[in-house]
């Protein structure tokens, strides 16, 4: 083979092989930005639902994901529901990520009294919340009306979340999508892996 082929047939592979990995990376990004995200749990304003040091992935695609760098979201596949962790970003940047659980959306009226939360006049369990400083008395919310294209959002760890009590309700506009699973979890402070974490549907 002369030197002229194989010069060739070396820059053909080389080709190749920037177009198979230009294409992944395509497809990479358009997923993450589009389908799949991973977020990281930063704080204990979710526990014990979730825990400071867990990596999660969340479907950006539910609540009907915005296209990059311009102001335009593709259709939702449903609205988002009381219950639903969703991930978003805070209304007062518009930047940062936040994850809460929804605990109601537009039309919907919300009262909580001490530890116990009524949406539209029915009292609701809610056996996912943890209170941290026992039995000590705390400022009512409420009653409250969210708006039209809004949802409100409470931390499960309701005595350690800063949330819609505080700022307000949610635009939807501001969501980014529904927690899915826990894809890994470390614990900062034992320094080691929680491994029976991994793995573990978000609820």
């Amino acid at each position: 083979m002369a030197s002229g082929e194989r010069a060739a047939q070396k820059k053909s592979k080389l080709r190749e092989y920037v177009e198979i990995i230009g294409t992944a990376v395509i497809l990479a990004l358009v997923v993450r930005a589009l389908i799949v995200q991973s977020y990281h749990i930063p704080s204990e304003s979710m526990e014990d639902t979730l825990l400071k040091g867990d990596f999660l992935f969340a479907n950006k695609f539910l609540y009907g994901a915005k296209m990059p760098f311009v102001d335009f979201y593709f259709p939702a596949v449903r609205d988002p529901k009381a219950g639903d962790i969703v991930i978003f970003k805070w209304p007062g940047d518009g930047k940062t990520d936040y994850i809460k659980r929804c605990i109601a959306v537009e039309g919907q009226t919300v009262e909580l009294r001490g530890e116990r939360l009524f949406v539209d006049g029915v009292e609701k369990k809610e056996e996912y919340v943890k209170y941290i400083y026992g039995d000590v008395p705390r400022n009512p919310f409420g009653p409250y009306t969210v708006p039209k294209d809004h949802i409100l959002v409470f931390g499960d760890n309701r005595d350690n979340s800063y949330d819609s009590r505080w700022w307000g309700p949610v635009n939807r506009k501001f969501l980014r999508g529904k927690a899915l699973f826990i894809y890994f979890s470390l614990d900062y402070k034992k320094h080691w892996i929680r491994f029976s974490r991994i793995g573990d549907i978000i609820r």
